[in-house]
Formats: C-alpha cells, structure tokens, sequence
C-alpha cells in the first residue's frame, strides 16, 4: 500500500463518480424483481441535520445497498416535506420569504446527506411546494371532495395565540404552543375536514395484513378506538330535550349516579336562563379552554367540575333524578359530549365522585366501592340492577340492549376514538385548497384543468389579526368566477396542513416527472407496496394514519393498485446526547454530522451510528466510540498490505469466511447492525492473527462491509485492482455445510480433571482422539492407565492410577 487512508479525499472523489455513473437510479426495467426502500419524508429545518438523523437514512441505505448486490431493481428515493409551520415561523421571525427560507433549507440538508454517501435516487426527488407536485395534491383532494369526504364545519380549535393559528392537539404541551411556547386557548373556526372516520373500519382491519411492528399496530388501533356498545338517551327533567351518551358498557345504567357533559356542550348556553350558577360556569369554560383535549383528557390529571345547578338528568332505567355537572375531561369531540358516570367500576368517575361527595352503587358484584372503584367486570353478576339481576355481564349487556330498543331510548352503537381530520390552516405557506366559495352555488370545485392553482407571491405573510389567512387579502387572487354559474365568487383563503404532502408522496416516487397523472398505473403496480418503510415512533399514530387513509381511498376510486401503502413499517431508537439526553440545543448537547465527518469521515459516522447499540433501541452518543469506529476501518484499510495473490479462501479461513457471510447477511435483514459489524470486525481480528488475506477473502470482506462504510471499500476494491466497481458486484452466497466448523476443541481430563485442551476433527475416531489428547497431557501421564474415554466431540478423560 503506497498512500494513507484519507477520508475526505476518498470520500468527496466516490460520491461525485457515483453521481456521475448515476450509480444508484432505478431503472424502468419492470421485468427484475424490485425492492422499494422509503425513510420518512424530512422537513428540511434551518438547524440542519444533527447526528441522531442519520441512523434511518444509513439503515436503509444498507439494505438498500445489499439488495442491488443481490441484483435487484432497488428504488430508494429522497425528497422534501417543505411546507408548513416551521418554515412559515422562521421567515416570519427572520423576514426572509417561506419560498427562500425553503431553497435554502432543502441545499443545506442535500448537501448533509450526500455527504454521507447514500445511495439515494437523486433523479427522483420531489418537494411538497413545487407547483408540479402539490398539482397532484389539490387532485387528490377535489377526488376527496366529489366522495363526500370533504366538508367545511364549526370545529373548536386549539389556538396560538402568538402564531395565530389552529394547532394539533400534539402540537399543544401544557397549555402552550410547542413551538413559541405562547398560551393556546379554544376557538370555534370554520375548518375544512376530512372524514376519516369513514374509513375506521378498513384502516383498523388492513393492519391484519402488512409485516409491522406490534407496537406500531397497538399504536394505530388504540388511536382509532373501535368499541361497541349503545348509545343511550337520558332525558333533561322537566325539557323536551334529552342527553344521548355513548357507553360501551349499557349493562351498568342502574350504577349510573351523575352525568357529565363537556364544557362545549351546546345544551349549556340553551338552558342559561334555567342554570342558577352561569356566571360559575362560564368562568369554569374559559379555564377549559386554555386547555388542550389530550391535557384534558389526561387521566392521571385532578379532577375538576362545577354542577349545573337548574338542571337535573333522569336515569332511563330506574328513572331517578340525577345532577349533571359539566367538566373539562368530557370532550365535545369525542362521542355526544356527555357521558354517564358509574363511580363504582370506574377511576376517574370514583376519583370525582369523592371528590365532590356523589353516590355510588355497586352494580356488578365483586368489590369494596365504598373504599375503590372495582374495574374488573368484564365477567361477574349483576346487582342493585332490577331486571338484569343475577345475569353475567355479556348475558346483561344483550338483556339491556334488548330493552333499551324495545322503550325507544338506545340503539347498539359501534364508536370510535378517532375524529375526523382538520384540514385547513390559517396561513400561507401551504397548498391553496382548490374551492371557491359563490353567493348562488355555494362551495364549488375548481376542474383539474385549472390545476395547479399556484400559490400567489406576497410580500407579507403575517399571520392576521382576526384569524383569517394571509391570502384573505391578496383580494386579485381572491376574487374570481364561479365554475359553475360564471358569476362572482371568492376563492378558499386557508391553505392545507403539512400532514397534505406527506400523505402521498411515496406514490409519486414511483413516476416523480408524470405530467398526465400523480404516477403512471404500470409504475405503481409495479413498485406498490413499499417493501420497507422507516420512520420515527412519534409518527407512527398521525402521519402512519393519514397516508394509509389516503392510499385506501386512492385503491377504492381505482388510482392505486394494492389496499395497503406499506409492506413492513419499523421506527428508530433515537441517539441522545452524551448525557443520556435527547438532543437539542436548549440542552446544549446536539452534535453536527459534519463536525464528525470533517474530522473522522462519513464512513467512520455511518458505522458508529449503527454499530451504537440495536437499531430500535435509544443509545447515548459517545465520542469514544467514534474513534474506535475510525481505528476499525484504518485496519480495514491496512489489509492491503499483507494481500496474497490466491484467489479462494485459505483452507483456515473458509469456515469463518462463509460464517461471517451467513451472519452479517441474516443481520441486514433483521435489522441487526450492530452484530453484524462485530462479526465484521471479529473477522478482521482472525485477518490480523493469521498475518495475511487472500484477494478472494478480501473480496469477499469488501462487499459485506460496503453497504455500512461504501466510500473506502470502494476505493481498496479499485486499488487493489479488482476490476469494475464495488457497487457492480454480486452479494457473496455463503455455503450451509460450510458453515460448521470441521474442527471441534475439546478437553482432555485426568480422572475427571481437565488437564488441557485439544483441536480434533469433528468426526475423528476413539483412537485417534486419544492418541492426540494423550500427546497434549503426556508430561502428566506418570501413573498405570487403567482406562481410556472418548466422549465424541466433548472430551477425552484418561484413568490413572
């Protein structure tokens, strides 16, 4: 070997060749088996990338990597999820257009990640904010619209109060605005939304049939919340009116001491007049809504709540009189609005029943509800119940179900957790919705060959005042003609969520330049489903559920060919600080990929992030473990200077040669780099202990290692005159039968004493075994044998006396 091993030079010389070569572009050749890798969609952030980022992107850049060695048609594709708030946020503070904020963001990230050496298809890379892409946005929804799966609505919001604009209820932590941190309070809005929860049913059973995680599948089903059970009416005393409830649990109404109903409920402002106690109720409101739902609804949280004092609910089973009181943890968007409150086999309904000094009955027997609610009842006897006493909980659920129909006061009920999706915002960096809205004709929707309706520029993007969207006032752009009647109307000022071009960007991967349609029917039949889908855990509720709604909806109108977007989904652990910490810069603990790149290599960065720990786990950063990363791959590279010039496998090495081959094969696959690597770097240890490598084991060693650390098995296979490039070979195929070791060390005893060792053949007869374990012990040998045992493959023990 005539040069050092340079990283910066090796690296920045194979990732231009590879760009050059278009090394990593799938082709149209739909004849080869395809494997479709996808890591979730990036934001591209002014921060940039820290070094916890990366670990997805190198996880499947190794698979990626394997499966074109194995001659497969590999698409592994890179884009940018570029509209939405944190842009919008950042030009607003810094007074550079979301436009140019977003250029500048996309180069930065770009030039991170090819600074890494993936194997990304460049050719395909798409962004949320071009027009040509979001063209097939607004397509995606007017379908939505003409399916009666688009509606406008009064929604409560969460509102910033600082950024002045509806939030998600995870983008709301303690009352604040994740991001700026200002209160957030509710607000009614008119909202586009997207009916969801017409699709409850089909996106709970599909997980049936896709390779996910458990945890992901608990996470999606437990987010929908499908439950069945009936919906009951309890009637207002003395009023026409009555509260319909939703229980999956009919079989406890004897037990039912109060109700509860959402600080929201509309039945509240009707009957003010009768309520003795507004004045105490509206202040109780206004505290509500500075709270978000997932805070209020918080289980572990104080229970509060005010009686409604002029009102009281009648039991509709044992037609008692009983108060209601309103309270923040009953949500309007959930169910009716109200609920019924058994105390004695429910916690938070005990908690509030003590709390506030309220009844409660035992209904199912089996506790002691005077001192704890008793909540295991999905068997047992019912009590204190009138007709239904005696009866088994499931033997009671039909009786009442029976009996609730038959007096006209429920009906069974199938109920989920999940509301329909909020789809609009009140900002400008977003698609325009393609509606507009006329006096005559109401809602109308543009004909997808006005399409795309493009983003008007501005020169302010301020967020407004009274809660309407910046484009409200760009009143040229607004104001238009009807597509129905020619007459005037206005077109639609809120702009999609950031959620929009997340939801389908895995479609237009698969044909990115398709003018005529979001994908060509033949590329998406045959690239769908992704093969492999990564993201973090955090997505694996919202982003997991709106892609998946999409993709279903798409297959039902006929545009997709397979039910299901993603074959297999995984997530992540993250990387934390060096003090076990997540990273951020509060913390002062993030730590720039480049930094470590500059000084150690990107090969150096990719090993140590998936040689850290398992790759579903958290692991702590450790600057130590990069410099042992870097003396790895500096005695990789010295291998070139004890290369022979045979060409198989030495006849010691060829067990542990086709070992290691079955190993850190079976580990790509199963997600398990961290022991493939140390297989990798245990064979490297044999390589240095025999002294020299023959150019077939180096070969061999070169192409297992190139999927983690590309760039300097690419330039040894080059240097040492392999021929081609690395990325052109095939996977190494390992043989089963040699995988076993030929050879087996086992001990040799002296009346049942081990006295040393010895390396014999696997299938060595009793007399040559004992001839080579006398040999090893002879100096010991001082008394008369009486007896010799070979137990084959385990030990040779000799009797002495």
């Amino acid at each position: 070997m005539n040069k050092n091993y340079d990283p910066k030079e090796i690296e920045s010389k194979w990732q231009k060749v590879w760009m050059d070569e278009k090394a990593f572009a799938a082709t149209d050749d739909y004849t080869k088996p395809k494997y479709y890798a996808l890591v979730e969609f990036p934001y591209p952030s002014g921060q940039g990338l820290h070094v916890g980022h990366p670990r997805p992107y190198t996880a499947l850049d190794i698979v990626a990597r394997k499966r074109r060695l194995q001659g497969y048609n590999v698409l592994y594709p890179m884009g940018w999820d570029a509209f939405g708030l944190p842009t919008e946020n950042y030009a607003i503070k810094n007074h550079i257009h979301p436009k140019i904020v977003t250029k500048n963001n996309v180069a930065r990230f770009k030039n991170q990640l090819q600074s890494l050496g993936y194997s990304f298809d460049w050719d395909r890379e798409i962004n949320t904010t071009d027009p040509n892409y979001y063209h097939w946005t607004q397509w995606i929804f007017l379908k939505l619209y003409k399916a009666g799966l688009a509606y406008k609505s009064e929604m409560p919001v969460n509102w910033c109060t600082s950024c002045k604009v509806g939030l998600a209820n995870e983008e709301v932590v303690n009352g604040v605005c994740e991001r700026c941190g200002s209160p957030v309070v509710r607000k009614m809005k008119s909202q586009w939304m997207l009916k969801i929860t017409e699709y409850a049913d089909k996106l709970i059973d599909g997980l049936d049939s896709v390779d996910y995680v458990e945890k992901v599948k608990v996470s999606q089903r437990n987010w929908i919340g499908r439950s069945n059970g009936a919906e009951v009416d309890f009637s207002i005393a003395g009023a026409d009116d009555k509260l319909r409830i939703y229980t999956t649990r009919p079989d406890t109404l004897f037990g039912v001491t109060y109700m509860v109903v959402s600080p929201e409920h509309p039945y509240l402002d009707k009957y003010k007049d009768q309520i003795s106690n507004w004045d105490e109720i509206v202040a109780y409101r206004e505290e509500a809504a500075k709270k978000s739902d997932f805070e209020r609804s918080e289980l572990a949280k104080d229970k509060t709540g005010v009686e409604i004092k002029g009102l009281k609910a009648v039991n509709p089973v044992n037609k008692k009189e009983i108060p209601i009181w309103v309270s923040d943890y009953v949500l309007m968007s959930y169910g009716t609005g109200a609920i019924m409150a058994v105390p004695a086999h429910d916690e938070r309904d005990w908690a509030f029943a003590k709390k506030f000094n309220l009844p409660i009955v035992e209904v199912v027997a089996g506790g002691d509800v005077q001192n704890a609610a008793f909540t295991d009842v999905q068997t047992g006897t019912l009590v204190n119940s009138g007709f239904l006493d005696g009866l088994e909980v499931a033997d009671a659920k039909k009786k009442i179900i029976e009996y609730l129909e038959e007096n006209k006061i429920g009906t069974p009920k199938k109920n989920y957790k999940l509301r329909d999706w909020v789809f609009s915002r009140q900002r400008y960096w977003g698609e325009p919705i393609p509606i507009v809205k006329c006096e005559k004709c109401g809602y109308v929707p543009l004909s997808e060959d006005e399409l795309p309706l493009e983003l008007p520029d501005v020169e302010s993007y301020m967020p407004t005042d009274n809660g309407e969207s910046p484009l409200a006032a760009m009143t040229d752009w607004v104001n238009t003609t009807c597509p129905c009647c020619g007459g005037p109307a206005k077109r639609e000022t809120d702009t999609m969520p950031q959620w929009a071009g997340s939801s389908w960007y895995f479609l237009r991967y698969t044909d990115p330049h398709n003018n005529d349609a979001l994908a060509s029917k033949e590329a998406m039949k045959y690239w769908l489903p992704v093969d492999w889908y990564n993201g973090g855990m955090e997505h694996t509720t919202l982003h997991l559920l709106y892609s998946r709604f999409w993709h279903r909806f798409l297959y039902d109108q006929g545009v997709v060919p397979c039910k299901e977007p993603y074959q297999k989904r995984t997530s992540h652990g993250m990387i934390l600080g060096e003090n076990g910490e997540k990273m951020s810069k509060s913390r002062g603990n993030v730590i720039n990929p480049d930094d470590i790149v500059n000084e150690f290599g990107a090969d150096t960065l990719r090993t140590y992030e998936m040689f850290i720990g398992a790759f579903e786990l958290a692991a702590s950063w450790s600057n130590e473990g990069v410099k042992g990363c870097r003396r790895f791959l500096e005695r990789v590279w010295k291998l070139q200077d004890m290369l022979t010039d045979e060409e198989g496998f030495s006849k010691d090495m060829e067990t542990k040669m086709h070992q290691t081959m079955k190993k850190v094969s079976s580990d790509f696959e199963t997600l398990k780099y961290n022991t493939a690597i140390a297989a990798m770097m245990a064979l490297l240890n044999d390589f240095y202990k025999k002294g020299s490598i023959t150019k077939g084991e180096l070969k061999t060693f070169l192409i297992l290692l190139n999927p983690v650390a590309p760039h300097i098995t690419e330039e040894m296979w080059a240097d040492c005159g392999f021929g081609g490039r690395l990325y052109q070979q095939a996977w190494p195929e390992y043989d089963e039968a040699k995988t076993v070791e030929n050879t087996v060390e086992i001990a040799v005893q002296i009346n049942g004493k081990t006295k040393g060792t010895v390396s014999i053949a696997r299938d060595c007869d009793k007399d040559t075994a004992i001839a080579a374990g006398k040999e090893v012990i002879k100096d010991k040998l001082t008394g008369n044998i009486i007896k010799e045992i070979y137990v084959p493959g385990r030990i040779i023990n000799i009797v002495m006396k």
